[in-house]
């Protein structure tokens, strides 16, 4: 069934938008800015540099009455997109329909980032469900695994490819189709630096941390913000799990990676992703995480969770 995004009036809409080219890019992703504009809705664009640059070059003088976003910085981790981004512009104009064009898979994304990635855009339905927000997500089909294509299929309810518009017939549930990027992570190498997590053992693992991110060439705010992520989640597992849990700290040739395995269980997929009221006290730990790090995986299973935490060097 063909339908027009432009036009679509229902709550949320969030299509995606498969290009090949430079033109196709600008032919599917202007005329959608430009609409925006005239029904006077709040327009952001967060997308990677050189498509930033595109887009900013065309608008001309119009690209000052849109909020623009490189993604590649504003989105660097997959888990701080919905609630720093998308949530945020929606926030900044309550009660008013946002526009967004948000690009969160690019060619330059690793194998490592990409299930994050698809869990990112799976749980947008989730996250903005019931909220008034059209949300454009572009694929590039000249550069992309073509498995991450189809799963765009199954994340976004609308395609759009060229001038068609249709329901995607493979959209499913996001919530389960987030649980199977819910993924089981390697074992930390044998090199990997380990240490028991316990209530006595947080100061030591705030120092042990911070040397190691000293060591790995980490800058001093990003030093701080890695051992405020770690002693974050370290504390949580000491407050919420009765057995204790191990951090893993290793280096590789481009990251500084910190892990955290304990007994509890993650049940909220939107965990880390939405915003927590100010008076709402606690649940704000993976959130801040998210703000923190360049990329965090999670595995979560009854018995037992994961936590990656990803810091590039």
């Amino acid at each position: 069934m063909s339908i027009s995004v432009a036009t679509r009036t229902d709550s949320f809409a969030h299509p995606a938008l498969f290009y090949a080219d430079h033109e196709e890019y600008l032919a599917g992703t202007l005329p959608f800015i430009e609409a925006g504009l005239v029904a006077d809705e709040p327009v952001m664009v967060a997308v990677p540099g050189d498509n930033l640059d595109h887009i900013r070059t065309a608008l001309g003088t119009e690209a000052g009455r849109v909020q623009l976003h490189d993604m590649g910085v504003a989105g660097r981790n997959p888990g701080r997109i919905i609630p720093g981004v998308l949530l945020a512009f929606a926030a900044a104009h309550a009660g008013k329909r946002v526009r967004i064009i948000g690009e969160p898979i690019w060619a330059g994304r690793s194998a490592t980032e990409y299930p994050a990635c698809a869990q990112h855009e799976a749980l947008i339905n989730a996250a903005f469900a019931g909220r008034p927000a059209t949300i454009l997500c572009p694929y590039d089909t000249s550069h992309l695994d073509r498995r991450w294509l189809d799963d765009a299929h199954r994340t976004h309810p609308v395609v759009q490819m060229g001038s068609v518009v249709r329901e995607s017939p493979h959209y499913a549930d996001p919530v389960a189709v987030a649980a199977g990027f819910n993924l089981p992570l390697q074992d930390p190498p044998a090199q990997a630096r380990t240490i028991t997590i316990d209530l006595h053992a947080l100061s030591v693992i705030r120092r042990v941390v911070t040397a190691e991110a000293i060591a790995a060439g980490l800058s001093p705010d990003r030093v701080s913000d890695l051992t405020l992520a770690v002693s974050e989640l370290a504390a949580n597992t000491v407050k919420h799990t009765a057995g204790g849990g191990t951090l893993a700290v290793w280096t590789d040739d481009t990251r500084l990676i910190c892990q955290l395995t304990d007994t509890g269980h993650i049940t909220n997929p939107l965990a880390g992703r939405i915003p927590v009221p100010p008076q709402q006290p606690g649940s704000r730990g993976l959130l801040l995480v998210n703000q923190l790090c360049d990329l965090v995986r999670v595995h979560t299973m009854p018995g037992g969770t994961t936590i990656r935490l990803h810091m590039h060097r």
